[in-house]
């Protein structure tokens, strides 16, 4: 019988080991679940003891620079708790279709700026609401260096990256493929000055290279907690841009169906109204409950909410257009402006309005986006029946675009019009450039508002282009300005044939041409 006893006690014992076992716990019914988590949820850990004395629910967070842009590993992990899963849901649909899917907070993508930046900018808009657009232009002119971090890796930089995209196209819609150029973009770039592979991490590089940045693009509730934290030399001013904010909603997704029943526990004590304050005060993120009543510092409302891209391709060229915010790019666009005698007068007059307006006249959004910027190399060759004037310069100030302004405000016409002498002359001096900085971007933009009657004929411009090296070739784009007379076909087969596209200046004027090819697909 005490041998019986014994098996008995024995099998016993297995079973309850088995079932702590399936338990995740040692002794208790504590519920334990792994959970891929953006690195931005770290500052939830306090709660999480509360949580599983409440739900008996352990949830052991397992934070990855990558979470928001790599498919979630179901066999490694039960849940994912994300800042964002737009980038997932865009680019890997099948990965996470169908998961159970609970918003537990929410964040704007907003700017903050130094009191004297602000004033600057505020002082230079009617009604002192600032736009992306504003931003955008104080960049370009060296006025604004920001912090954001990797659009790549990162979800609040990919989706400020969104939000100046979009405001950029002006639709007030998700972002097509063909509202995206990098041109709208590059001013905005070329104010980046700190960044980081992940959000927390961007916080920590701006508070150590204040000196460095005036301003920081990331998740209203960072930049509110750090004004909070006594860690600046100067409290960064929020800016909720008037033209519109990409949301993050902080989803919970259930990887794991087995765990159903402690998802659901886990989701309705996130969402208790009692849970949200503790979050808000924890994050300062605004509660999902609308029966929490909002800390002073989140009554602002959020204002234009802007829709998230639902083409992949859409952010795969917004991302690859931004490239390595930690690399400093170099591009240079050479413009082949005609000078003949046709071009006197009102033709004359809207070259001219085109290049103030892209030297930073033009106060209108889109002007604002596609203006020259600070490091940005520019060729201006006048050209008749041969090349008149060369000149370059790179933007540091005011003098240089100065400087390219007087090139094209000398008079000196030509009595004949070499188109392609001069696009030839352009390829000859985009090789000397590339020889002297491999790494830098060139492109032609040629306008022309004749035929070509001196110079070289078409078909030996070709011939030239095709002996150009491959480097030149294949990397230096022409974007031909279609105006007055000139030759559309021909126009249009060189863009074909260099990899850029031609553009009628018919269509709209002048201004708006060289705004909507600046150089850039």
């Amino acid at each position: 019988m005490r041998r019986g006893a014994g098996l008995l006690a024995l099998c016993l014992a297995l079973v309850a080991t088995f079932l702590t076992a399936c338990s995740g716990d040692t002794g208790d019914d504590t519920v334990r679940l792994r959970v891929l988590a953006s690195p931005d949820l770290a500052v939830l850990g306090p709660l999480l003891g509360e949580l599983k004395d409440e739900t008996g629910v352990d949830l052991r967070l397992y934070h990855r620079a990558d979470a928001e842009t790599k498919t979630p590993d179901r066999d490694r992990y039960d849940l994912a708790w994300l800042s964002s899963d737009h980038y997932l849901r865009l680019t890997d649909e099948y990965a996470i279709r169908g998961l159970q899917r609970t918003v537990t907070m929410t964040s704007p993508v907003v700017i903050g700026l130094k009191p004297d930046v602000a004033r600057e900018l505020r002082a230079r808009v009617p009604g002192s609401r600032l736009t992306w657009a504003d931003i955008a232009d104080a960049a370009a002119t060296g006025t604004v260096r920001f912090g954001m971090a990797d659009p790549r890796h990162a979800g609040s930089g990919l989706a400020a990256l969104v939000g100046v995209a979009t405001a950029a196209a002006g639709t007030g819609a998700a972002l097509r493929p063909e509202d995206v150029s990098c041109d709208r973009l590059r001013g905005f770039r070329s104010g980046q000055a700190l960044t980081a592979d992940t959000g927390p991490a961007l916080v920590d590089t701006y508070v150590d290279h204040q000196d460095e940045a005036n301003a920081l693009i990331t998740y209203e509730s960072d930049l509110l907690a750090l004004n909070a934290s006594g860690r600046l030399d100067d409290r960064l001013e929020v800016i909720r841009p008037e033209d519109g904010m990409v949301l993050a909603d902080f989803p919970l997704l259930l990887l794991n169906p087995a765990h159903r029943a402690a998802y659901d526990k886990v989701t309705r004590w996130l969402r208790r109204d009692s849970v949200q304050r503790q979050i808000m005060r924890h994050t300062v993120r605004r509660p999902v409950a609308a029966t929490v009543t909002r800390d002073a510092r989140l009554r602002e409302p959020v204002g234009n909410a802007l829709f998230y891209p639902d083409q992949p391709a859409v952010v795969e060229t917004l991302l690859a257009d931004y490239g390595d915010p930690d690399r400093r790019t170099t591009s240079q666009v050479v413009f082949l402006l005609d000078f003949s005698g046709s071009m006197r007068g009102a033709r004359m007059a809207a070259l001219r309005e085109a290049f103030a307006g892209l030297s930073g006249a033009d106060p209108s959004a889109s002007g604002k986006f596609t203006r020259f910027y600070r490091g940005e190399r520019l060729t201006v060759v006048r050209f008749g029946g041969r090349v008149l004037e060369q000149t370059t310069v790179t933007v540091t100030g005011p003098k240089d675009l100065t400087a390219l302004a007087d090139t094209v405000a000398r008079g000196g016409y030509g009595d004949a019009t070499a188109v392609w002498s001069a696009l030839d002359h352009g390829y000859r001096t985009a090789a000397l450039e590339l020889a002297a900085d491999p790494d830098r971007s060139v492109s032609l933009v040629l306008m022309t508002d004749g035929e070509n009657n001196a110079g070289l004929s078409y078909a030996e411009f070709a011939r030239r282009h095709k002996a150009l090296p491959a480097a030149v070739r294949t990397a230096v784009p022409t974007y031909p300005v279609h105006f007055g007379e000139a030759d559309a076909g021909e126009l249009r087969r060189t863009a074909a044939r260099t990899g850029g596209r031609m553009v009628e200046a018919a269509d709209s004027s002048l201004s708006e041409a060289f705004k909507e090819i600046r150089g850039c697909h």
